[in-house]
């Protein structure tokens, strides 16, 4: 029998030629390790390919998962990995095999379908995404775009929830992407525990642009960590640059030009993103005011917090409660 019979949530994970072997290992590892206080999985998941046969890997080497395409009818959820972008251009050109071709087809009749990276190409060409919101890996939004032209892309996102069709960015996104379903569907404190399983972020802030031109953060460690650590313990006090400067034992242009390399941001930057977090934290999982919080992560007054959340996460405090508390559901 593919899914047990039981009342977990059933994950079909569809992998198509030339699938990007990161890609291919996401939703068994996030959905694999989101479980209940007693450490009963919530998810059952299973891997197919379209014809039962096995796949060649876009890093080289062929893969034979363990079902064939009649697990999909069983599903409420199917993923479809990343794929090479060679193979994704073929499939944008309807290079599609008889069996690919079907697989997709009882695929998009699922309760839940997903895309991770180039994957939206895939469903794209099936004609899933026409008229919906949609993302991709930005390095191929243009030709993606210009391909699809009846779906409505946004290239500066890490992922996009319609609902009953989601899509993701490139690789990482994807942990994303599941890591937000899994929110989506059991709330936030087993989307935290799943992530801290996978040693990753439960939340990332911003969209994949800020991937195209930021500088990539050095060791974790570094020259400023103890400033750094010295500020996340005050986040409710002032803290001004000279301070973080003396915290670290340098002169504040030392402090500045070696802090940017070490984080990719300045100390103004980093520190309103940890107060953005440190809020976030407390919406999610206190019962603290508007005021309190917005006291305790250091911006002041509950406007302040407003305004910087917003502009984060594009929601209300308020908004950001009722969607993410630990208790509770995201909804759209």
């Amino acid at each position: 029998m593919p899914f047990p019979p039981d009342n977990r949530h059933k994950v079909a994970v569809l992998v198509l030629d030339g699938v990007v072997p990161l890609d291919l290992g996401i939703p068994a590892q996030v959905f694999g390790t989101a479980r209940d206080d007693a450490g009963r999985r919530h998810y059952a998941v299973r891997t197919c390919t379209p014809d039962g046969g096995p796949v060649r890997c876009a890093g080289g080497f062929s893969v034979l998962p363990d079902y064939g395409p009649e697990i999909l009818a069983g599903a409420d959820t199917v993923v479809v990995p990343g794929i090479s972008t060679e193979n994704a251009a073929l499939f944008a050109g309807g290079a599609l095999t008889d069996a690919e071709r079907a697989a997709l087809a009882v695929a998009a009749r699922a309760p839940r379908l997903m895309s991770i990276c180039t994957a939206a190409f895939a469903l794209a060409a099936m004609g899933v995404l026409d008229g919906r919101p949609a993302t991709t890996h930005w390095l191929h939004a243009a030709r993606f775009r210009a391909l699809f032209p009846r779906v409505l892309l946004d290239p500066d996102v890490l992922f996009v929830d319609d609902g009953d069709v989601l899509t993701s960015a490139g690789v990482a996104a994807g942990l994303d992407l599941c890591l937000h379903v899994v929110r989506r569907d059991f709330g936030a404190e087993v989307a935290n525990r799943a992530a801290r399983r996978c040693v990753v972020q439960p939340w990332r802030d911003g969209g994949q642009s800020q991937f195209i031109e930021r500088p990539v953060p050095t060791a974790a460690g570094g020259a400023t960590s103890a400033a750094r650590e010295w500020a996340r313990r005050r986040l409710d006090e002032p803290i001004d640059l000279d301070a973080m400067a003396r915290a670290a034992r340098m002169s504040v242009r030392t402090f500045t030009r070696r802090f940017r390399e070490e984080t990719g941001l300045s100390p103004s930057q980093w520190l309103l993103a940890e107060r953005v977090e440190h809020a976030r934290l407390l919406l999610e999982t206190t019962d603290l005011g508007v005021d309190a919080v917005a006291r305790r992560a250091g911006f002041g007054t509950a406007v302040s917090l407003r305004s910087h959340l917003h502009r984060t996460v594009g929601v209300s405090p308020a908004a950001y409660r009722r969607a993410f508390r630990a208790n509770g559901h995201v909804t759209r």
